[in-house]
């Protein structure tokens, strides 16, 4: 009677710890090396948490770009208020004011002074008062792409930061890598320093023009955990129009099994070390007591067949230093069974180890 019930005891067991690798039924955890764990959601959530406590709310006079929308308020002469949009040359035309007037670069401040001038020096308005607004703009844009929820183009309207640009794109998606890489294009001090001046134009007739090479743009790499976890304010760096925020895709390994104490899958941050067996079970919090260590098996794709082929590895053989640590790859289910899931992986093979869309992911810092 004992024996009946001891067997329906493993049975529950067993679907229990399949249930939960299946499904991430599991708490963050944290790992044994001392490396905080927690979820996509988890990181995202602490994003928006620092983004709202440190985003800046003042009004900035953005310089004017090709495509915006501008509206124009000259007080007491409603006729000559209007909506004008720039053109890509950087130009508007305004009634009355003979030729175009190029605005681009110019600040919606610098601009009312600008018409002011242009109206008192054409005889149109005596003592003029104008207003400019920006009223569209698209010619500020931050690419946001990569890894993030939700890729998108941001347009700065007042000083932004990075950690506002990723909290409006929705934070990082499950698969993120430990970096962001800012790209900025380079100014245009260093643009006009490759410009061929006049004299060299002229230098010689016979050659033809070449075009100078284009100066290389400024990268930025901004580390995840340091922006997140240092409490620096200097790792949220200020972004600015034309700059491209990409947040890399990193690999993810699954670690699965009766055996592991926090099964779910892993994002791969090891800043170019390899992850081995080893490192990715502390990852996961360590072996459970009723671990069968030497009867654990990597599922790896087999790029040829399309199929996963099974790697056995023997974890205390390793630990023993009697067997080579194996390096894991993206996508590697590492399956660990207990006493009670031997049978349940002979049975059921990959199919009993399925990765399903709610799996929790857990990222290390």
């Amino acid at each position: 009677m004992a024996v009946k019930v001891r067997r329906v005891s493993c049975r529950l067991h067993l679907q229990f710890m399949l249930a939960s690798a299946l499904w991430g039924v599991v708490l963050a955890p944290r790992a044994a090396t001392g490396q905080t764990v927690e979820t996509a959601k988890q990181t995202n959530e602490k994003i928006q948490q620092l983004a709202s406590s440190r985003a800046r709310t003042e009004p900035m006079d953005t310089p004017i770009g090709a495509g915006d929308l501008l509206h124009f308020d000259v007080f007491d002469v409603p006729e000559l208020s209007r909506d004008l949009r720039v053109t890509d040359t950087g130009d508007i035309s305004f009634p009355l004011i003979p030729g175009r007037i190029h605005v681009a670069g110019l600040t919606p401040f610098r601009l009312e002074g600008k018409m002011e001038q242009l109206l008192l020096e054409n005889g149109l308005v005596s003592h003029p008062q104008v207003s400019v607004f920006v009223k569209e703009q698209t010619s500020q844009p931050i690419s946001v792409v990569g890894a993030v929820s939700h890729p998108m183009v941001y347009q700065v309207l007042r000083p932004t930061t990075l950690l506002e640009v990723l909290s409006n794109a929705g934070g990082i998606a499950d698969d993120a890598g430990p970096d962001v890489i800012i790209t900025r294009p380079a100014s245009p001090a260093a643009q006009a320093a490759v410009a061929p001046s006049s004299s060299d134009s002229d230098a010689s007739h016979s050659d033809p023009p070449t075009d100078p090479p284009a100066p290389d743009p400024e990268v930025i790499t901004i580390h995840l955990q340091d922006l997140l976890e240092s409490g620096d304010s200097r790792y949220d760096v200020p972004v600015h129009g034309g700059d491209t925020i990409r947040v890399p895709k990193a690999g993810i390994i699954y670690i699965l099994g009766g055996g592991i104490a926090a099964p779910g899958g892993y994002v791969l941050q090891g800043h170019g070390e390899e992850i081995t067996v080893l490192k990715a079970v502390a990852l996961a919090h360590g072996l459970t007591t009723y671990a069968k260590a030497d009867s654990s098996v990597i599922l790896r794709t087999n790029p040829a067949t399309g199929k996963r082929d099974a790697i056995t590895v023997h974890i205390k053989q390793i630990e023993k230093h009697k067997a080579d640590d194996v390096v894991v790859k993206t996508n590697d289910i590492l399956y660990i069974p207990d006493s009670f899931g031997k049978k349940a992986l002979a049975r059921g093979g990959e199919s009993a180890i399925g990765v399903g869309t709610s799996l929790a992911i857990y990222r290390a810092y």
